[in-house]
């Protein structure tokens, strides 16, 4: 039977909250042995509540575990360690001396007097992969400043560009920094893995919120570096093609989203707007842009006269891409995303695994996120013949 890909990689995380935590379940997903050490008082979120989930099987009962600590803790051990107590530590920086990776996000030089920075933990296991998670990174003038996912959308630029443009900025409706910070981390800590191959050497990876949200501006970043305006919020149309927006129907609303002059011209023949994709105002993107008002205004005549899911059907025959507008409990339910497998019950804790979908490597997939303290400092031996 095939094993997970990163079966026997052992991985400490020192991390809490979101963005530490997510890098450390989805390596875990991905068959890594996580061990999250937690101060005697635990991850913050297991308090961010409600809702609060209760273990079917009666473990800890008196645990009062918010789903949001579910949300990024799947599949780890949880050890409780108070830096305060010198033997705590010393089996800490045991466990360290035999591990792959370290993941942190504490403030910077914050774990220096503990000697758990990453040149202490270098003298201690030279190959060590250790990834520091903060708001603004190792250096630079904010280098000591906190940085909430929150605080990083305003400061990055994503909420001057999300949101109704005659409204307030908007933030989006997940920690949007933080997520992506954990999967940078991911990227980065199976980069670092890679070159250790060669090397022999682990190394520090420095990973900021800032940095991230603005290294994910993609083609609003690039409009302006371009030399075009500065790009602002322009509610649910796209600066750059048109008609890729939200429309309304006679039951609500539906998104449709042209990519090409092909699909322009097929969701015209959909609406029954005969010559209109041939129109030298509208034949081009380029043109549709210069004349998106005009226009959005004569698709949207046609499709509020006509029921969501109609239009819908009509799209998918005609090749247009476009959708309905769905609540969370509509996504995780759709029909497609059941036959996906995204929705998982791992000891009887409901959660969404990480999509990634190998040919030959299962993910792990069937452990809970893990009672306060329920680890002990033994843990499992790589097994003989691999390489760290």
């Amino acid at each position: 039977m095939n094993s997970a890909p990163l079966v026997g990689l052992k991985v400490i995380e020192l991390a809490r909250i979101l963005a530490g935590p997510w890098i450390g379940q989805t390596l875990a997903d991905l068959g890594a042995e996580v061990i999250k050490i937690e101060s005697p008082q635990g991850d913050d979120t297991r308090t961010w509540g409600p809702p609060f989930i209760e273990r079917p099987d009666g473990e800890c009962a008196a645990e009062k575990v918010a789903a949001y600590f579910h949300a990024a803790n799947r599949g780890k051990t949880s050890v409780r360690c108070d830096f305060d107590n010198l033997e705590d530590l010393a089996r800490l920086r045991a466990l360290i001396a035999e591990a792959d990776v370290v993941i942190e996000n504490f403030k910077v030089g914050g774990l220096k007097k503990f000697s758990l920075d990453y040149e202490s933990v270098a003298e201690l296991n030279p190959r060590i992969v250790y990834a520091s998670v903060t708001g603004f990174g190792q250096s630079g003038p904010r280098a000591k400043n906190p940085g909430y996912d929150f605080l990083i959308q305003g400061m990055c630029g994503i909420m001057d560009l999300t949101g109704d443009p005659g409204g307030e900025p908007q933030k989006v409706g997940v920690a949007w920094v933080d997520i992506l910070t954990g999967l940078y981390g991911v990227i980065g800590i199976q980069a670092a893995l890679a070159e250790r191959e060669r090397s022999g050497l682990g190394q520090h990876i420095d990973l900021a919120l800032l940095d991230v949200g603005v290294a994910v501006l993609a083609n609003q970043a690039m409009n302006y570096l371009a030399g075009g305006p500065v790009p602002r919020r322009m509610g649910n149309t796209h600066p750059n093609i048109v008609p890729y927006q939200v429309f309304p129907a006679r039951d609500g609303h539906l998104i449709v989203a042209c990519g090409n002059d092909r699909q322009f011209a097929a969701l015209c023949g959909m609406l029954g707007l005969d010559g209109v994709s041939d129109h030298p105002a509208y034949a081009t993107n380029s043109a549709r842009v210069e004349n998106r008002e005009v226009l959005s205004d004569l698709l949207a005549e046609k499709t509020r006269q006509r029921p969501k899911e109609e239009l819908i059907a009509g799209l998918e025959k005609a090749g247009v891409p476009g959708g309905p507008i769905n609540t969370v409990a509509e996504a995780i339910n759709d029909p497609q995303i059941q036959a996906r497998g995204l929705r998982i019950d791992p000891q009887g804790m409901p959660g969404l695994r990480t999509p990634i979908r190998l040919s030959r490597s299962p993910l792990v997939l069937d452990r809970a996120a893990p009672v306060l303290g329920s680890g002990s400092w033994e843990f499992s031996e790589i097994s003989e013949g691999e390489t760290r």
